[in-house]
């Protein structure tokens, strides 16, 4: 450095932070010494280089003086090289996905498109120019949170122009645990959101022509606006199935076509509807495999991927995605989330899996999973089981996907031992009570709070949609409560009315025994015991004088389980929505109540397959051997042998 003061140097700082919570957490700069004259190389912290490659940065600068078009280059684009493949099927997963964005999709993007911006990638920005238009990066960590890419907007919008050059590659570590994954994935999705909502996609939409504009839009925040559209025609074709169920219009159409002979009405009424998620999002990768080795190792890749279960990773990743961008476009309120980025393939423990999961995937999965439930109870479209599995067959795999993906793709997922002390640390979680200081990981209070904490900042817009969205769950006591042996086939406004009063008599109950709890439950157990014990004699009771006098039926109190407890979670999101007003009112102690039961019985509804699996345990050997390489399906046998050999010797 001494012989050539031109040229600099980037390392990593490590600096030592405090967090809120007083917690000392140790975080990594990239920190720029000296660069290359005018050229500024950007480096994130998790790649690498290599030394054949690093002889190659003089032909890389040279580009800057070579025609690439109209205008000089201000960023020349440069691949990676993903080295954590090996690690697992979900890091392989990563590393095809990443190798085919990193080099075919922008060689698409820069020519002929030209609409490559800046990703976070080894990009070498023109110094004199960035520095002179604001810069790199930009002040807000809320609208620019994928700051990347609004280097590459200011870029664009400046006259600039961004290359991709392909002779040069520079090493990468992605994400190789399915929790990092997902953390990454909610980052870039509200980042999308963020985007969406900024005045830099509004204005380079102004200024593109009409093809530049339209492939702009699909490379950015197009993918994740299709991603919603998927999503939201599941919904729409499910809830448009369950109303036609419902009303009895499904039937009458049917019998109509039946006696009219009408069989393309009757084929149309039993339409399935084939959303295969997961194979189109791997046909990118398959592409570049095949381009850069053969499109016979693409095709075998291809189907060891299928076998490894990659329609269901990238069926779960869509959740992900559409859940975190939805969010960010009603609410806004994006943050940066820390994935570590680090060497991670270790068993999480159930109660991280749901604080993680709970509202992006496992409540849109119960209630996919029970509009499918009482569409086989009412359908009449599907006539047999067969053609209703031939009907609902990619909605069961969008269900089972966002339930058990991450336990499917968890190391030891299914050991049993692994199993019960989850089940244990997940109860203490949930029952532990919130506080001031109290972390989310040690709290269901704690965590609860913070996942309404988009509630706090949002406008009136944002919560008059969070209770417009929530009203959809209704629909379902509207239509249940008539089809009800109870009912009579009375089909009166009153018969709704009355199965309010059912709810009303739940949240009575609920506030009795929350209120006996506090007054009694410490210095006179007795009377509360006793109070518990009149409220259960005159349930059974109740339930007995309706199975006595109005014909009540065991398979209506299944049912009406499925119309009441939709109603519940709705008025769960409205309070939620309205917290203001329901603190004032003092009821917002027996929201948190009602919302701890919830918890409970999705988190028991999730966890009872998976515990019935993790019996047998050829379940979790098979998913170590598919899912994991050799070297590591080899390490967890062995910790299994040393964690035996230490409890033998225990006791």
């Amino acid at each position: 450095m001494v012989n050539n003061p031109s040229l600099r140097v980037a390392y990593i700082d490590e600096v030592e932070e405090r967090e809120s919570g007083g917690k000392v957490q140790k975080v990594y700069y990239s920190v720029l010494v000296k660069a290359v004259d005018n050229h500024d190389q950007a480096i994130d912290m998790n790649q690498d280089n290599y030394l054949e490659e690093a002889f190659k940065m003089r032909n890389l600068l040279e580009e800057f003086n070579e025609d690439h078009g109209v205008r000089p280059p201000s960023i020349l684009g440069v691949r990676e090289h993903i080295f954590t493949g090996s690690v697992s099927s979900l890091a392989w997963f990563m590393s095809n996905q990443e190798m085919s964005f990193v080099t075919i999709g922008q060689r698409v993007l820069a020519r002929p498109l030209k609409i490559r911006f800046h990703y976070g990638h080894p990009d070498v920005f023109d110094r004199i120019f960035h520095i002179t238009r604001g810069g790199m990066s930009k002040a807000s960590r809320g609208i620019n949170l994928s700051e990347d890419i609004f280097a590459g907007f200011n870029s664009t919008l400046r006259r600039g122009n961004v290359t991709h050059h392909e002779y040069i590659q520079v090493g990468k570590g992605r994400d190789v645990g399915l929790n990092q994954i997902s953390l990454f994935e909610a980052k870039v999705a509200c980042g999308n959101g963020e985007q969406t909502l900024s005045r830099d996609i509004y204005r380079l939409g102004h200024r593109f022509d009409f093809f530049r504009m339209m492939s702009f839009y699909f490379s950015t925040i197009g993918f994740y606006v299709s991603a919603m559209l998927v999503v939201l025609t599941v919904y729409a074709f499910l809830y448009g199935r369950l109303y036609l169920s419902l009303s009895g219009m499904e039937k009458t159409i049917v019998n109509y076509a039946a006696t009219r002979g009408n069989t393309v009405l009757q084929a149309a009424m039993a339409s399935q509807s084939v959303v295969q998620l997961g194979l189109l999002t791997s046909l990118p990768m398959i592409m570049e495999i095949g381009l850069e080795r053969g499109f016979r190792t693409a095709l075998g890749d291809m189907i060891i991927m299928q076998l490894q279960l990659a329609s269901v990773f990238f069926t779960f990743s869509l959740g992900t995605k559409v859940h975190y961008y939805g969010r960010t476009v009603l609410h806004g309120g994006a943050k940066y989330r820390a994935t570590g980025r680090g060497f991670v393939v270790r068993h999480e423990k159930f109660a991280e899996n749901y604080r993680l999961y709970s509202r992006s995937h496992f409540v849109k999965g119960l209630e996919l999973m029970v509009l499918l439930i009482v569409y086989q109870i009412y359908g009449s479209a599907a006539t047999g089981s067969l053609s209703y599995l031939f009907v609902t067959f990619s909605m069961w795999f969008l269900v089972v996907s966002w339930l058990f993906a991450p336990f499917l793709f968890n190391p030891s997922g299914f050991e049993w031992q692994k199993i019960v002390e989850d089940f244990d640390d997940w109860s203490k979680w949930i029952s532990s009570h919130g506080g001031m200081g109290v972390p989310a990981a040690k709290s269901w209070e704690s965590w609860w709070d913070e996942e309404q904490e988009h509630l706090q900042y949002t406008g009136f817009l944002g919560r008059f949609w969070e209770i417009v969205l929530a009203l959809r769950f209704f629909l379902f006591q509207y239509g249940i409560v008539y089809h009800l042996n109870v009912a009579r086939r009375d089909k009166s406004i009153m018969v709704y009315g009355l199965s309010w009063l059912v709810i009303v008599a739940v949240m009575i109950i609920l506030k009795v025994v929350s209120l006996g709890r506090k007054r009694f439950s410490a210095d006179f157990q007795l009377m509360f015991r006793l109070l518990k014990l009149f409220l259960f004699i005159g349930f059974v009771v109740t339930i007995g004088m309706l199975f006595s006098f109005l014909s009540l039926t065991v398979g209506d109190i299944f049912v009406s389980l499925l119309a009441f407890l939709p109603t519940g979670w709705a008025l769960l999101l409205i309070s939620q929505a309205c917290k203001p007003m329901v603190k004032a009112l003092g009821m917002w102690g027996s929201v948190k109540a009602l919302a701890r039961g919830y918890e409970y019985v999705m988190g028991l509804v999730i966890f009872v397959p998976v515990a019935v699996l993790a019996w047998f345990p050829f379940v979790s050997e098979f998913q170590t051997r598919l899912l994991f390489n050799q070297a590591f399906s080899r390490g967890l046998q062995i910790q299994r042998i040393l964690a035996g050999g230490k409890k033998h010797k225990s006791n």
